[in-house]
């Protein structure tokens, strides 16, 4: 595990200071805690995606040759986020590694998107998760380091605000940042927008709360673990999210 130290890099002991307001403006948003405790239910679709006389050899399988083409041709894992549909917080996270040429499925966990689905064009505060192939490459939370391969930095600045519901305080405990117009190589707390303030930011892989999202996509603790532990920066690991239908076209 590698820490973050200088060149614009967040240090672990002053992250609070330097990012203290980034949850409001990023997964979390301003008042409603990442979620909203009277959305869209429990993510029962946990069939994930299986290979089907459409998927070509060596693609991701439930994903078209248009996404497929995004994935960097050195990845040898991908995170695969399935969403119901698009309009749809519920969805299935299925981790792949790609071995003799070809993705094999590893593990599937139930999970949630943004509340009001996704769309290919995510705006800040919209409430839907960005469809699309992002790199995945810093980590981090309010509990320590489980054993993360990707950097990771441990710092209360993580922590949701305690006026959120109780059943979100813990969304963050775990992190994942997603490569959606962020700078890569520094703490998912790193307000940077690259691509400017109005495309959003902030989306994570986080810890579930039961509900949907503010664009991030959330699974159980055992499943960020379990992503945590495995995610190698050497096998340039991927997110390819979206809804199934964006996922295959």
């Amino acid at each position: 595990m590698r820490a973050y130290g200088t060149s614009g890099r967040l240090p672990r002991r002053t992250a609070a200071a330097a990012v203290g307001l980034l949850l409001l403006a990023g997964c979390g948003g301003a008042g409603d805690g990442g979620g909203d405790p009277g959305g869209p239910g429990k993510g029962t679709d946990t069939g994930g995606a299986s290979a089907s006389p459409a998927t070509a050899p060596g693609d991701i399988p439930g994903v078209g040759p248009r996404l497929n083409g995004q994935v960097p041709e050195d990845s040898r894992q991908a995170v695969a986020v399935y969403g119901k549909g698009p309009d749809s917080a519920d969805a299935t996270v299925v981790l792949y590694e790609k071995r003799g040429g070809n993705w094999q499925r590893q593990e599937s966990w139930p999970a949630h998107n943004g509340k009001k689905g996704w769309t290919p064009n995510h705006r800040e505060g919209d409430k839907r998760s960005p469809v699309g192939v992002f790199t995945l490459s810093d980590a981090g939370g309010v509990l320590a380091d489980p054993g993360a391969k990707l950097p990771y930095l441990e710092s209360p600045a993580f922590a949701a605000p305690h006026y959120w519901p109780k059943t979100h305080w813990n969304d963050f405990d775990l992190v994942i940042a997603i490569d959606y117009n962020r700078v890569r190589g520094t703490s998912p707390l790193d307000p940077t927008r690259p691509r400017g303030q109005e495309k959003g930011g902030s989306i994570w892989f986080h810890m579930d709360h039961g509900s949907g999202t503010s664009g991030c996509v959330s699974i159980s603790k055992a499943g960020m673990t379990k992503l945590l532990t495995t995610l190698d920066p050497k096998k340039d690991p991927v997110a390819v999210m979206g809804d199934r239908a964006s996922l295959a076209g």
